[in-house]
């Protein structure tokens, strides 16, 4: 009996637990969904639009490309490498001298080297490096610039130097092909090509400066590129390299001087050393939330005049520190460079009708601008 026991006790444990297990498995059979009946679709008939076409068979008219190799090999001769020693401190206010790279190219056969202001801004020596690899020592005191438009003049002891062509910005056409040819990178002269993707672009390139009239080419752009000739496929100039957008995930927006606007600036640096403006004699401030609630201005918009030159055109005028110009010859102004822009578009002594507000009146006067003073 014992043993009898002892051999079915396990058993019926067994047979309980896998009773107490199965009742814990519930097994749903799904509901089956009827098929709906097909619903049939009319069928409407599709008229033909003309039975007979066919493509037309055209002969491939896309003429053959000049070769980008011939047009570099026209104009790499006449562009320079410039290098230059920069005397900077550091955060214990401690001298270092800091290297730069940039480009130019030969506008006269004497020496006469365009580049940009920013290029040799600063510079204790410059260091300019003809294709053909002679190297000469700019005189500082002979370098003429002008950093409103990011221009310079480097003139160098040379003379029998391959000058370049001038081509012209109005003849230019959005998808024409150009050549961007500099020092990129400080790595010696090479070559980039790319096409005109916008024409009149006015660019802000630092705090109280934009670049007007720029042309922007998908042509790429690198650091050393800057004061390089950008040229057309006949290999004359019709910019210089200046600027480039530089974000994540931009990619082709180089923005060259356009030579039209550049030209005259080149002539007056050659000529004088400096370049001359029509003048005001103010200091300006774009009118914004801070001027607005600090001064209790009676406007929100416009050009806020925070110094007025004793004896200037703008003192002589009635003009003084405080006034808010909204106008200037008909045009509505909001900002600095739109004032800025309209001015240095005039002539020297030409009359500009100045609107402005002055505490809670508008007011109008005539002011005749002089020659700016020499730097």
């Amino acid at each position: 009996m014992n043993a009898k026991k002892l051999y079915f006790t396990p058993v019926i444990i067994l047979i309980l637990a896998l009773t107490l297990v199965s009742g814990c498995i519930t097994i749903t059979t799904p509901e089956i969904t009827p098929t709906p009946t097909p619903v049939e679709t009319p069928v409407i008939p599709v008229e033909p639009i003309d039975p007979g076409w066919a493509p037309k068979v055209t002969d491939n008219q896309t003429a053959e490309l000049p070769s980008i190799a011939d047009v570099v090999a026209l104009v790499k001769p006449s562009v320079v490498s410039i290098n230059t020693e920069v005397v900077s401190r550091d955060f214990f206010n401690r001298q270092y001298t800091q290297e730069g790279a940039g480009s130019g190219w030969i506008i006269d056969e004497d020496g006469i080297i365009v580049t940009n202001n920013h290029v040799v801004e600063g510079a204790r020596t410059i260091t300019v490096t003809t294709d053909n690899g002679d190297s000469y020592t700019a005189d500082i005191n002979t370098v003429a610039t002008d950093p409103l438009n990011d221009l310079a003049i480097v003139k160098i002891g040379a003379s029998g130097l391959p000058a370049l062509k001038r081509g012209t910005t109005s003849a230019l056409r959005v998808g024409d092909w150009v050549i961007a040819i500099g020092n990129a990178l400080g790595q010696g002269i090479r070559a980039t090509e790319g096409i005109i993707s916008r024409k009149g672009v006015n660019l802000p390139v630092s705090q109280g400066q934009t670049l007007y009239d720029l042309i922007e080419t998908s042509a790429a752009i690198n650091p050393g590129n800057s004061g390089g000739p950008l040229v057309n496929l006949a290999g004359e100039v019709v910019g210089i390299t200046s600027a480039k957008v530089a974000q994540i995930g931009v990619e082709g927006m180089g923005y060259a001087i356009s030579i039209d606007t550049a030209v005259p600036i080149i002539q007056e640096l050659v000529n004088k050393g400096y370049v001359t403006r029509p003048w005001l004699g103010v200091g300006l401030y774009t009118v914004d939330q801070i001027a607005i609630s600090q001064l209790h201005l009676s406007i929100d918009h416009g050009v806020l005049l925070v110094q007025v030159v004793a004896e200037a055109p703008a003192a002589k005028a009635g003009l003084a520190e405080g006034d808010v110009i909204i106008g200037v010859d008909g045009e509505e102004v909001s900002d600095v460079q739109e004032f800025t822009r309209i001015l240095h578009a005039s002539e020297i002594g030409q009359p500009l009708e100045i609107k402005y507000w002055r505490n809670d009146s508008e007011h109008t006067v005539m002011v005749i601008t002089t020659e700016s003073p020499r730097p």
